[in-house]
């Protein structure tokens, strides 16, 4: 029976038949009894992945149901061919591919893993409005004639204080700026409940041994491989994060493009910039490779590779 899985108005799951209408569960994932209830007699369920499949997964397995969360890409193709898009007709769909096996499993991550992907989240939430505060203040003093210019955390605050001439008000407003700026710094750094996991963790520690890896990149490393044993070999991590090139071949023509740029992206921005720390100021043989590469194939690419190879 096909079921489409929403949330109701108060935040409780409701599901949606293709043969029935809407009917919601009153009851906690705990109280459902697969075994005993022969209304929940299911032998897969398809969940596909957004932004509640983690929640939605969890408290499934939970209550022992044989859940399994799909690809949404796989799942959008697969759909495509329907003329028509509904609530009903997804529904079907999906339950279609499940029940001829053409659907595309993806790993749900822990709650642990989650735990920490939130917590690197917020703080790449926080980075990004410190240098949008950033950029409004210089915004603001271009409008009145001078530019602040290429200037250092240490001396931004000096500089904001200067008056411009053609905007008398900005003596008082640039107090409130220079304190919000000041504040800045404290977000881009791990946060303390980030250092005392990474102190703990035992992969963590030895991830920070490489050069130009910290607790940052060590972290969101380990939230996000979350299971090293549903990877087949290393290799397969450079193409779940996107860092592989793609291939274009069909018939005699034979095309190899940029990389896929598919997976978690904070976790391919943050192994392209521990690569371009290692790349320029720390002294390793990865180092060297990386030069070799550059020297054949241009910076950019020998960045792109040696993020690649701090991944696998």
């Amino acid at each position: 029976m096909p079921i489409r899985i929403r949330l109701s108005t108060d935040g409780l799951p409701c599901f949606r038949s293709a043969m029935t209408s809407f009917w919601h569960i009153t009851m906690p994932w705990g109280a459902i009894h697969p075994n005993t209830d022969p209304a929940w007699n299911f032998e897969r369920i398809g969940l596909e992945a957004g932004p509640l499949s983690q929640w939605l997964f969890s408290g499934l397995a939970e209550a022992g149901l044989p859940v399994i969360c799909i690809e949404t890409r796989h799942t959008k193709a697969f759909l495509r061919a329907q003329p028509n898009k509904s609530d009903r007709i997804d529904a079907r769909g999906i339950a279609q591919m499940m029940r001829v096996n053409l659907f595309r499993p993806v790993h749900v991550k822990t709650l642990t893993s989650q735990k920490r992907r939130t917590l690197l989240t917020a703080r790449k939430l926080l980075q990004e409005k410190a240098i949008a505060v950033e950029n409004d203040i210089r915004g603001l003093l271009r409008n009145s004639g001078p530019k602040v210019g290429k200037v250092g955390p240490a001396g931004f605050a000096e500089r904001i204080r200067e008056p411009p001439t053609a905007c008398p008000i900005w003596p008082r407003s640039s107090n409130r700026c220079s304190r919000t700026r000041q504040a800045a710094p404290e977000f881009c750094r791990p946060a303390p409940q980030g250092l005392t996991i990474v102190r703990g963790d035992e992969n963590c520690r030895r991830l920070m041994l490489i050069p130009g890896v910290g607790p940052v990149v060590a972290l969101a490393y380990t939230a996000t491989i979350d299971m090293p044993g549903r990877f087949r070999n290393s290799k397969a991590v450079g193409a779940i994060l996107g860092l592989t090139p793609v291939l274009n071949e069909s018939g005699e023509s034979r095309r190899i493009g940029r990389i896929s740029l598919c997976g978690d992206r904070m976790m391919r921005t943050l192994l392209y910039e521990a690569a371009q720390i290692l790349l320029t100021r720390v002294t390793s043989w990865l180092k060297a490779w990386a030069m070799n590469v550059a020297k054949r194939r241009g910076q950019q690419k020998a960045v792109i590779a040696l993020a690649r190879r701090l991944a696998v």
